[in-house]
């Protein structure tokens, strides 16, 4: 029985905390873009289906750590509150089985926000980024500068600009080696894409290398297959919130065999798909630490602690995000040491509580 109480305050108290400041984080976001909504002729329906029914979901999701923190702090303070904590630890209960209800809570709140997170909403987001492009704040480009990446293994291609729009680059090369030895060069003005890896060169020459001899040969076109698409020149860090985790796993995989450097944003996400729902158990210890005990301060001053600390984690969790995307600092250690602090914090609260 105390198990279910316990898990039906906390899930109830949780999904009821998410609900209201959805709101109240949807009516601050409608008041910020109303001006760009009427500026550019957004249609209702693109504002309440492509943007907001998507919004809701990913920002429920990145904050559903501070939900799980206010929803413990508010609920078992109330417990505390009204003497139920000290019946339930006088009636023989252990502070340590008092957690059990605690955890699973967080169990179920983390399988859904990681199922949520790794599949679901990075399709959802898809649409609400496509709507801020158009209607809010564009941000994908059309025309890529300073291009080389490994297509293939000992094949290496340069393209100086490419435009997104005409589908062609200008000064391209493509280089193959064998056992880092220079085998083949092509050089030419222009390069079109066609379809399925498919690329046609303009006024090329191309350049045979056999040892000390050497073949030169002209040309104004060339059909040719070079295993890479030109939609990959611009995917940019806001895109990797809709890319899912196998697909992060896959991009991830395949510019680093491409040697194509700053992919520390989609890093970035995809370790904090794993840190941000495991969040959930280290925020519920700290949030129980905290507020199990009846003190005359009451709700308020256990609120206010838990806000304080949500604030802070919050913080801390961003700008230690922004080192991995700058390079200070690896995005596996920028993710995961917000959590590893408090854990720290959270496992000294817990031995500190009177039990």
């Amino acid at each position: 029985k105390l198990d279910w109480y316990i898990i039906r305050k906390f899930l109830m108290t949780f999904f009821i905390a998410i609900a209201l400041l959805s709101v109240i984080i949807v009516i601050f976001d409608v008041s910020e873009k109303i001006d760009d909504f009427v500026r550019k002729e957004a249609p209702i329906r693109s504002i309440i289906f492509d943007y907001y029914l998507n919004f809701i979901p990913y920002y429920m999701n990145m904050f559903s750590a501070l939900f799980v923190f206010i929803s413990v702090i508010f609920f078992t303070s109330k417990l505390a509150g009204n003497s139920e904590i000290i019946a339930i630890l006088a009636s023989g209960v252990s502070f340590r089985r008092l957690m059990w209800p605690y955890f699973l809570s967080a169990t179920v709140i983390f399988a859904i926000s990681f199922f949520l997170g790794s599949t679901v909403i990075p399709k959802s987001t898809a649409k609400m980024l496509e709507f801020q492009n158009v209607y809010i704040d564009k941000f994908k480009v059309d025309q890529a500068n300073d291009l080389m990446m490994e297509v293939d293994p000992g094949v290496v291609m340069g393209i100086e600009s490419f435009n997104r729009r005409s589908n062609r680059g200008y000064r391209f090369f493509l280089e193959r080696y064998e056992d880092k030895q220079l085998v083949s060069r092509l050089i030419a003005d222009r390069i079109h894409y066609e379809d399925n890896n498919r690329w046609v060169v303009e006024d090329y020459v191309k350049r045979d290398f056999d040892g000390m001899r050497e073949t030169l040969t002209r040309g104004t076109r060339l059909d040719t297959l070079i295993n890479v698409e030109p939609e990959e020149f611009f995917i940019t860090s806001q895109e990797s919130a809709q890319m899912t985790n196998r697909e992060l796993r896959t991009y991830l995989r395949k510019q680093s065999e491409r040697g194509v450097g700053n992919i520390q944003a989609f890093e970035t996400e995809l370790h904090k798909r794993y840190a941000s729902p495991i969040a959930a158990f280290i925020m519920t210890l700290i949030g129980v630490s905290l507020s199990s005990r009846k003190g005359r301060g009451g709700m308020g001053l256990n609120l206010g602690i838990g806000i304080a600390l949500s604030a802070i984690y919050i913080l801390f969790s961003t700008v230690s995000s922004s080192f991995a995307v700058s390079g200070t600092m690896s995005p596996f250690m920028a993710v995961w040491l917000p959590n590893f602090i408090f854990l720290a914090i959270g496992v000294f609260l817990y031995t500190r509580t009177p039990k």
